[in-house]
């Protein structure tokens, strides 16, 4: 896993693999309350991580489940890491709380999709255009939107972690980069800044062309991240909430649709330079 360690979003990663190994099991939660020797309750929040969940109940558990050795090795693994501090502990107050898991599982992740299609991902924004963004913002009051963005910054540096940075790719609709958000100079500094990230191993750019009338995206924006140690997880925001992905069936949907957004729209090169002929034009 990688360095930036969130407990909350280690337990929810743990219980959630509880929770479809149970089921897949064909165990019910009261069957594994009485195996772990626990109340019904306890097995619903440690599915929920609402609990912190010890490797020996994590052992415990999905041995009941007749999980293989590989699977509980990883999870009781997992579990005994699921004590350390919060990174983004001191940004709380400004993350809604139906943000906090995915603020969590991003800095958890070896590699992220990311489809947005009104605006630039949070990952590869400057703060210059962050902070245009949250201008008068209904969701955001003025005093808290600097916090925001300095957390939105924080959040980028997964990029540049030398360790293990993370994998992250994207796919930004053709009208985004026309839309001069703060202006014309805010957005040439925002072109270059993306000229930059593309140019980083790690970092893979789709523009896709105004040209492409139909594709996966049009319903609407959603993430997909993957784990070097759980299963993959979906994420979808909406104004006001968020939908978290966990079934395994819907998560390969969502990677599927991220796949086939990839393969229609321009390549990373191709990208590059309409990112670089907008960047030009406003500079």
């Amino acid at each position: 896993m990688a360095d930036r360690s969130d407990p909350s979003a280690l337990r929810w990663l743990i219980g959630n693999e509880l929770r479809l190994a149970r089921i897949a099991s064909g165990r019910t939660q009261s069957a594994a309350a009485k195996a772990l020797g626990c109340t019904h309750s306890k097995i619903n929040y440690l599915e929920i991580g609402r609990n912190q969940q010890h490797p020996e109940e994590v052992t415990t558990l999905l041995r009941f489940y007749a999980a293989d050795e590989a699977q509980i090795d990883r999870l009781a693994s997992l579990s005994g890491r699921a004590d350390q501090g919060t990174w983004w502990a001191a940004f709380s107050d400004v993350v809604p709380d139906w943000m906090k898991t995915f603020v969590g599982l991003e800095g958890l992740a070896t590699r992220e999709f990311m489809y947005e299609p009104l605006a630039l991902p949070g990952l590869v924004q400057t703060p210059d255009y962050a902070q245009a963004l949250l201008a008068d913002n209904l969701r955001v009051s003025a005093i808290d939107a600097e916090r925001v963005v300095k957390l939105r910054m924080e959040r980028q540096q997964r990029l540049f972690d030398g360790n293990s940075p993370l994998d992250f790719q994207t796919v930004i609709e053709e009208s985004v980069l026309d839309r001069l958000v703060g202006g014309a100079e805010v957005m040439a500094s925002q072109l270059r800044h993306l000229l930059e990230l593309a140019s980083r191993d790690n970092v893979t750019m789709h523009v896709m062309p105004l040209s492409v009338p139909v594709h996966d995206g049009l319903d609407g924006e959603f993430s997909v991240l993957d784990f070097e140690e759980a299963k993959s997880v979906g994420y979808i925001e909406y104004p006001n909430g968020a939908v978290y992905i966990q079934d395994e069936n819907q998560v390969a949907a969502y990677g599927k649709a991220a796949e086939r957004l990839c393969s229609v729209a321009l390549t990373q090169e191709e990208s590059i330079d309409e990112i670089a002929k907008r960047a030009r034009a406003l500079s």
